[in-house]
């Protein structure tokens, strides 16, 4: 697998493989980074971050990150840069470097797409209760031209970016490499 340099965007909010969210940059050094993305046609890595982590040694970054891409792009009503972000694939991270202007760099691996040869039927009612939560947040469910609600890693990876557990708990099922942990844990806690 090869291995290639990209920016790092560390964040509270995670974003998954086919996951959307919206961005609004307003760092000099993000600017930077979404205007080269966008120059090149390329994307950078979505990081959670590690609350525990010492910042000064890059360990403030969780290892697992959400290779990204930007899919469309506005100026905002505040003067601000906002973005549409679409999450490709799963990638590695190692060898933080820090730039001049703060933007981070690492050196990042693809990983394979989890296991996951579920039927539809095996993830209700976490399909049901996402659709209710795509209908009750607009802006959640505007991101998405079409969801995926019968396809189980999709749901699965959509609850994953929204459960509010920390990072090394989602960072935990994604080293797993298939669902079967994520599976019985959200089926413990969603009925």
């Amino acid at each position: 697998m090869s291995v290639e340099r990209f920016p790092l965007f560390p964040l509270s909010a995670h974003l998954l493989p086919e996951g959307r969210m919206a961005l609004r940059i307003f760092e000099p050094r993000y600017v930077r980074m979404v205007k080269q993305a966008c120059a090149e046609n390329k994307g950078f890595v979505m990081c959670m971050l590690n609350a525990n982590g010492d910042k000064n040694l890059n360990e403030h970054i969780h290892k697992i990150g959400t290779y990204a891409q930007v899919v469309d792009f506005d100026m905002l009503d505040d003067g601000l840069l906002g973005i549409k972000v679409a999450g490709s694939h799963l990638v590695e991270v190692s060898s933080i470097e820090v730039e001049k202007d703060g933007l981070r760099t690492g050196s990042c691996k693809v990983l394979e797409p989890w296991q996951c040869d579920l039927a539809p039927q095996q993830i209700a009612p976490m399909d049901e209760r996402l659709k209710e939560i795509f209908g009750n947040y607009e802006e959640l469910a505007s991101l998405y031209e079409s969801p995926k609600f019968d396809c189980p890693n999709w749901v699965l990876n959509r609850w994953l970016e929204l459960l509010p557990v920390d990072g090394s708990q989602k960072q935990h099922f994604l080293a797993q490499r298939e669902c079967t942990s994520l599976l019985n844990y959200l089926s413990a806690l969603i009925a």
